[in-house]
């Protein structure tokens, strides 16, 4: 193809007949289903890329080849779209300028196909910031909106919405003269066009600028919400969606304009909500949720709730159930499943599995229960529970379904109300567990895990007990749905009740490990997670030889087939750090090529991250994910092992890894590695030690709330070295003391990150008091409230060490705090020995010196208990 620079682009330009062919043939090709021809077709894209009027073919077959079918042309210009995004700043002006005038002579198209795609492109180059270049598209669009040709208003509408949804921000800003005070209320008068295709557009392109608050719009709210209301009966459901979702966004930012029409917009998205078309009533189910959020919400809703619950209650049964057959069963597919289903089960499945993680009508209702059952608590109980006691002994599987849907949506937020029947519904509920309807079988497993908690509270052979034995036969149905809820509602089982499991472990672990050999991928990783839970749950209660045994064996062979670049490596980590961390000497047989790959794992990512950050076009960027999982399972390692991970330590050079992986651009990255360089701290310190000059200045600048959790991590590996430093920690206190202290002084840091701070503060008085006690005054407060709270244990023993040795050096430093230091001296349970008398000493000291008389009337104003418990403990 060759391209006359001297031509007049404009109206001059004709295709070359053989490149015209030559491109045609192309666009057919492409449609074919074979991917090595599609892999062909990309490559000589990329070529026919070189020639400057390439594209002026392109936007030629869509506009003016009308005797091509409708499906090359549209192609054509999907194709020209993406041209556009990639290269469009190296269009020569001519091509530019004839693309342009193209689209806006063809937006009314007589093909609705036509039309969209040209509304594409004009959309797509609209955003790659020519608005600002393209100065009468605007203007033109909307002078085209005025068309007798409903092609030409319908087309030109169709771009309009795209470019609002595309670029709102700028059609919002100076930058263009605030196009939007001329647009909004053209908009506006479309709301009563004749078309419903036209009145669904007109309502979108001014839902784009609700969220906003954009000022062109909230001038003429009212008249929007007037309008908003004439159109609420449409008969076109495009239009009724529409019209929801702007009265759900205008409920998040005009309240005021809505309230006193609250009661009409209630009942009418009750209606709404019930709308033939499910995407209407999807969006008009949305308005339960955000109205839930709204502080007005108990008030407004109150009298509509014996209309209201019903409806969405209805809104829970599954709308979309398929006859089994229709999915057609290949021989491959035959051998992916775990052998024949059972005979009578599901004769109707749902239609798909991937249809169902999709939002739909019966989520939304569902999650819109759960948050008024949070609004209103036991109050919606008397809604509920007549209609509870119909639907969850229903004959129809579908209605009973629901009806469990709805006991597990209410869980949270009517538990209290719902303990009287309890006893009577748990039962029931471990028996659907075995119904032959694989959906009521998985909803029950979830409906069960929301009642886990009180499940555990109650004697264990009660209900812990048949109901664990029924999840557990669940874990191993013949449905992988199943399989998934149940492991999912198994994990949360373990996280209530803890140890609660230890004299069924056995039993545990010989279902969670046939599950290894039955289950398929994306089972997979819910299984490890219901393994680390469990890990996690019971602790070293996991650490017996016969367990270890059972265990083991399969994470390693699954871990032995993963490859580095598998992204189930993952959850399979995470699930091997806490197994490692429960089981500590007992991971010591499996510790060494864990270890090795986790290294290697954290060596291969910042070797390619070097490559990338080097040469850019080159070489990809690594997933750091590979790099944190790896090293916190390293932690885990570290934690569980203690001082037998110092071998591995020293043959490695994992030290000089985390130099590099704490300087990381990537907060999560020094997260990890901060926690790492803790847990390797307190493990064998003789291999940190000779790097504390080039760490401890890391960790300094890391001390930032902006990023709280490596800040916390940073925050605790400096208290975990202070301690092995002792004195010679001294060099390092100005790096870091300034500011932890500024952090301690912060308004609304989170609790961890003061504790943290607390104990890593009192930690450095404790070896460093004459270089820290200086600034007592200016943290004591602070730290006394933010310690009280905590539960006994070594670092808040080593804090409260280094408080006390503070003290002593500046004693000055507490006086005007002294009531805060009592109190959080009171907090401690029991103290060991010498601690207690570290603090005797110092309120004895303080009473001796201000006599008497000053101390009855200083400690008058302590709380009782307090009072009393000073008295007990400590005689003063």
């Amino acid at each position: 193809m060759v391209w006359d620079r001297q031509t007049k682009m404009e109206y001059e330009w004709k295709p070359d007949e053989q490149g015209l062919q030559q491109i045609l043939q192309l666009l057919k090709e492409s449609q074919s289903p074979d991917t090595t021809i599609q892999r062909t077709v990309q490559q000589k894209l990329e070529q026919l890329n070189q020639y400057p009027d390439f594209n002026n073919y392109l936007i030629f077959v869509l506009t003016k080849l009308k005797s091509e079918d409708e499906p090359t042309r549209s192609l054509s210009g999907l194709i020209l779209k993406n041209n556009v995004k990639a290269h469009f700043q190296n269009f020569p002006n001519g091509v530019t300028d004839f693309i342009k005038s193209e689209c806006l002579n063809n937006i009314g198209d007589s093909s609705p196909l036509i039309r969209a795609t040209v509304g594409i492109l004009i959309t797509t180059i609209a955003s790659k910031g020519e608005l600002q270049n393209w100065p009468d598209l605007l203007p033109k669009l909307c002078s085209l909106l005025d068309s007798e040709d409903y092609n030409t208003c319908e087309g030109a509408f169709g771009a309009l919405q795209k470019i609002c949804e595309d670029s709102a921000e700028i059609l919002d800003s100076d930058v263009l003269d605030r196009p939007l005070n001329i647009m909004i209320p053209k908009f506006l008068q479309f709301f009563k066009h004749s078309s419903p295709k036209i009145r669904s557009h007109a309502v979108a392109c001014v839902n784009q600028f609700i969220i906003s608050r954009t000022q062109a719009l909230m001038l003429h709210i009212d008249s929007f919400i007037e309008n908003l209301f004439a159109l609420a009966g449409d008969e076109e459901a495009e239009v009724r969606k529409n019209v929801c979702r702007a009265l759900v966004m205008l409920l998040e930012v005009r309240m005021d304009r809505l309230l006193p029409h609250m009661h009409n917009i209630v009942e009418y998205m009750l209606q709404r909500t019930q709308d033939q078309d499910e995407n209407v009533a999807l969006e008009a189910c949305e308005f339960w949720l955000t109205l839930a959020e709204q502080p007005i919400c108990k008030d407004v809703l109150v009298r509509h709730l014996p209309k209201l619950i019903p409806v969405l209650v209805n809104g829970m049964k599954y709308s979309d159930i398929r006859p089994r057959f229709h999915r057609s069963r290949t021989v491959a597919q035959q051998h992916e499943e775990d052998g024949i289903e059972e005979e009578d089960d599901d004769d109707d499945e749902i239609d798909d599995d991937d249809t169902i993680s999709d939002w739909n009508l019966r989520k939304c209702s569902a999650a819109a229960l759960d948050v008024l059952a949070n609004v209103y608590r036991d109050e919606l109980l008397p809604h509920i529970l007549p209609l509870l006691k119909e639907l969850l002994f229903h004959h129809e599987w579908v209605v009973k379904e629901s009806g469990i849907l709805v006991l597990g949506a209410i869980a949270e937020g009517c538990m209290q109300g719902m303990i009287p029947y309890l006893p009577e519904l748990i039962p029931h509920l471990i028996q659907c567990l075995s119904d032959k309807k694989a959906l009521v079988r998985s909803i029950t497993c979830w409906t069960l895990s929301r009642y886990a908690h009180w499940v555990v509270s109650q004697p264990p052979d009660t209900y812990l007990k048949p109901l664990m034995t029924e999840l557990l036969k669940r874990i191993l149905d013949s449905n992988k749905r199943v399989q998934e809820a149940a492991c999912s509602a198994f994990a949360t089982l373990e996280e209530e009740a803890c140890t609660e499991l230890v004299p069924y472990l056995a039993y545990i672990l010989d279902t969670l490990v046939f599950a290894f050999s039955k289950y398929q991928h994306k089972n997979l990783l819910i299984l490890y997670d219901a393994i680390g839970t469990l890990a996690d749950s019971v602790g070293h209660h996991l650490n017996k030889p016969e367990y270890i045994q059972m265990l083991m064996p399969p994470l390693i062979q699954k871990w032995n087939m993963l490859k580095d670049e598998d992204k189930d490596l993952f959850p399979l980590l995470e699930c091997l750090s806490s197994v490692a961390t429960a089981l500590q000497s007992g991971f010591l047989p499996y510790c060494e090529p864990v270890y090795q790959r986790c290294v290697n794992l954290v060596q291969k990512t910042l070797a390619q991250a070097m490559l990338n950050n080097a040469q850019p076009e080159q070489y990809e960027a690594p997933d750091k994910d590979f790099m944190i999982v790896a090293l916190d399972l390293l932690s885990g390692l570290a934690e569980g092992l203690g001082g037998n991970i110092e071998q591995l330590v020293a043959r490695s050079n994992i030290l000089t890894l985390m130099y590099q992986c704490m300087q990381d651009k990537m907060p999560e990255v020094r997260q990890s590695s901060f926690a790492l360089l803790g847990d390797l701290t307190k493990a064998c310190f003789q291999h940190v030690k000779p790097c504390i000059a080039d760490f401890m200045p890391i960790l300094g600048t890391n001390l930032n709330p902006e990023f709280i959790s490596v800040c916390n991590n940073a925050t605790w590996a400096i208290g975990e070295i202070s301690i092995q430093m002792g004195i010679e920690m001294q060099p390092y206190i100005p790096m870091v003391l300034h500011q932890l202290v500024e952090i301690i002084n912060r308004p609304n840091t989170p609790k961890t990150l003061l504790e943290n701070t607390a104990i890593t503060i009192g930690r450095l008085g404790y070896v460093c008091p004459q270089e820290v006690a200086p600034m007592l005054q200016q943290f004591i407060r602070p730290w006394c409230t933010s310690l009280r709270n905590i539960r006994d244990n070594e670092e808040k023993d080593s804090a409260f060490r280094g408080i006390c040795t503070m003290i002593s050096v500046n004693p000055s430093g507490v006086i005007q705090d002294f009531i805060f230091f009592c109190d959080a001296v009171a907090s401690w349970i029991n103290p060991k020995d010498d601690l207690r008398d570290m603090f005797c000493k110092i309120l004895h000291g303080f009473k001796n010196q201000v006599g008497d008389e000053n101390w009855r009337r200083f400690s008058d104003q302590f709380p009782l208990p307090l009072k009393e418990r000073l008295a007990a403990f400590y005689g003063v």
